[in-house]
């Protein structure tokens, strides 16, 4: 059963949520709550909810300037740390399993250093990369694209002003190499660019400066100390990330890293049964049958 309703924050933003349960019980502890990446994009996760709603309630969010959580002004973590809290708050759970992906790893991260008593388990999904995981990124992105492409890119990502169609051929070009399939990518990245919209760039520029400034890669020992007693990373083997940036943050964080041959960046697309495999394990591991 899905409800849905909105919270309000202290400084008058309100967040749509979302929540899966069994036969409506949101009465069932720890629940989970899913953190979607971008940073920027509304939640997308509407297809991994389903998978483990059975055994907890499972809460999903569009992040503050996003889908339909519109809001105005500067994005900072410590801002999207205390959404968290205030709608843990508002859900009545003291703590939570938390479920991130991309961007929502980081996230969750960010909120287990400030809140740790807050997180009974956490699951990090392709995410967070550490070290210098960009330069291998924009490699393998560029062998997965023809010149033509890359070009077009280019061109596209310049124009300070874009059409809905210009919009939507830029996000197909930037996604569709998140995929092991190249052919398969390309429609799920079309589908993604008229789905998870509007983009807010300016939060994706503001955050993105931020998590330069301030990496996630200087706060790992004290991450560590911190952890909850159950935590895995989970990452698709042909995410153009590089998988050894998520092999350095398991060694630095001692914790065990799953992973997804066959898969990219959102390996539930590419490999269904296997993260829902992967997710139900965890999620049981954590609240039990």
């Amino acid at each position: 059963m899905e409800t849905e309703g909105l919270a309000p924050m202290a400084d008058g933003a309100q967040i749509r949520w979302t929540a899966w349960t069994a036969l409506g019980d949101t009465t069932r502890t720890p629940p989970v709550v899913m953190l979607h990446g971008g940073p920027g994009l509304p939640d997308y996760l509407g297809d991994v909810a389903p998978m483990i709603a059975d055994l907890a309630p499972v809460y999903r969010y569009d992040q503050r300037g996003t889908g339909g959580s519109p809001w105005q002004g500067r994005h900072t973590f410590a801002r999207h740390v205390d959404d968290l809290a205030d709608l843990l708050d508002q859900w009545g759970a003291d703590k939570a399993v938390l479920i991130g992906h991309s961007y929502g790893t980081d996230l969750a991260a960010r909120f287990c250093l400030a809140h740790p008593d807050r997180v009974a388990a956490m699951l990090l999904m392709c995410g967070p990369f550490v070290g210098d995981w960009r330069t291998g990124d924009q490699a393998e992105r560029s062998r997965r694209m023809s010149a033509a492409q890359q070009e077009r890119l280019r061109i596209l990502e310049q124009l300070s002003d874009r059409t809905e169609e210009q919009e939507v051929e830029l996000l197909v070009l930037a996604w569709f190499t998140d995929h092991a399939d190249p052919q398969r990518g390309w429609d799920w990245a079309a589908q993604g660019a008229r789905q998870r919209r509007p983009v807010n760039w300016a939060m994706n520029s503001e955050l993105g400066k931020e998590g330069r400034a301030d990496p996630l890669d200087e706060h790992l020992d004290e991450l560590r100390t911190c952890l909850p007693a159950r935590v895995e990373l989970l990452g698709g083997v042909h995410d153009p990330r590089p998988l050894s940036a998520l092999e350095s943050l398991a060694l630095r964080l001692e914790v065990p890293l799953r992973r997804i041959d066959d898969a990219g960046h959102e390996p539930w697309l590419e490999q269904p049964d296997t993260v829902r495999e992967h997710l139900r394990s965890f999620v049981q591991g954590t609240v039990g049958p």
